[in-house]
C-alpha cells in the first residue's frame, strides 16, 4: 500500500510517500514545502513525488493528513487537497491531530502532554494517554500561558510535557514545570500514525472532514453580527 502523508500545519511543511506491507512501513521520500507557498506548491509537489517513484494518484492506498491545530491557511489548503484526491480516486483518509503526533513522537508512555505556540500569548495543549498501540485523547484546547501553567502545575503525575517550541518550553521551565523540546513531526510521522489508525479501523468521513483549528478564525472573531430586529414576540 502506498501512503501519502501531508503536513501544512506549521511555518514549514512536507509531503511524504511511504510503502506499507503488513507491519513493515518503509519511507520512500519526504519532500519539504516552503511556508507561505502551500497553495502554489502542495499539489505540484505531490505530483512530482509520485512521478519520481513511478506511481499514479490512483495508486495511493491511504492519505494521512495533519489536521491541526496550526496555520489556518495551511490547514485549509491541505484539507481541500485531500478531499479532492479522496473524492476523485476513492482513497481513504485518516486525519491526525498535531498534538497527538507530538506526544507519539516523544516516545513517552502514560499520561503525556503536548504544547504548541498558538500566538497571541496563548498555547494549544493536548493531554493524551499513550500506550504501545497508540494514543487516546483526554482533552485538547487553547488557553493563555497563565492558564496552561496553572493546569500543568496542579495536574497529577504525567510521563512528560513535550513541545517543538523552545519559547514555550522556556516559559514553562521558568514557572517550574519541566518540558522537553523535540523536533516538530513531519509528513512521514503523520503517514505512519495514519496507517496505524487505519489498521485499527479508523478513517475520516471525507464529506465532513475539517481542520482541527481549536481557535476561531479572525474573520469569525472580528465579524460584526447583524442586528436582529425585535418583533415583540
Amino acid at each position: 500500500m502506498l501512503i501519502l502523508g501531508i503536513d501544512t500545519s506549521g511555518r514549514q511543511g512536507s509531503v511524504a510517500l511511504l510503502n506499507a506491507e503488513g507491519t513493515e512501513v518503509r519511507t520512500l521520500e519526504v519532500a519539504a514545502l516552503g511556508g507561505g507557498q502551500y497553495s502554489e506548491l502542495l499539489v505540484h509537489t505531490v505530483a512530482e513525488l509520485l512521478a519520481r517513484h513511478g506511481a499514479e494518484r490512483s495508486s495511493i492506498g491511504l492519505i494521512g493528513v495533519a489536521s491541526g491545530p496550526g496555520s489556518f491557511t495551511g490547514l485549509r489548503i491541505a484539507i481541500a487537497t485531500v478531499k479532492g484526491l479522496s473524492e476523485a480516486y476513492g482513497t481513504p483518509v485518516v486525519d491526525v491531530s498535531v498534538l497527538e503526533a507530538v506526544v507519539i513522537a516523544s516516545g513517552a508512555v502514560g499520561k503525556v502532554v503536548a504544547a504548541l505556540d498558538a500566538q497571541r500569548t496563548e498555547v494549544f495543549f493536548g493531554e493524551y494517554a499513550v500506550e504501545e498501540g497508540g494514543a487516546r485523547m483526554i482533552r485538547e484546547g487553547i488557553a493563555s500561558f497563565e492558564r496552561v501553567i496553572s493546569m500543568l502545575g496542579a495536574g497529577d503525575a504525567r510521563a512528560g510535557i513535550f513541545t517543538p517550541d523552545e519559547t514555550i518550553a522556556g516559559r514553562l521551565r521558568e514557572a517550574g514545570i519541566e518540558a522537553e523540546v523535540l523536533e516538530r513531526p513531519s509528513a512521514e510521522a503523520y503517514a505512519r500514525i495514519a496507517y496505524g489508525k487505519y489498521g485499527a479501523g479508523i478513517r475520516a468521513d471525507v464529506a465532513t472532514l475539517d481542520a482541527n483549528y481549536l481557535r476561531r478564525s479572525d474573520a469569525e472573531i472580528f465579524a460584526t453580527p447583524l442586528a436582529t430586529p425585535k418583533t415583540g414576540i
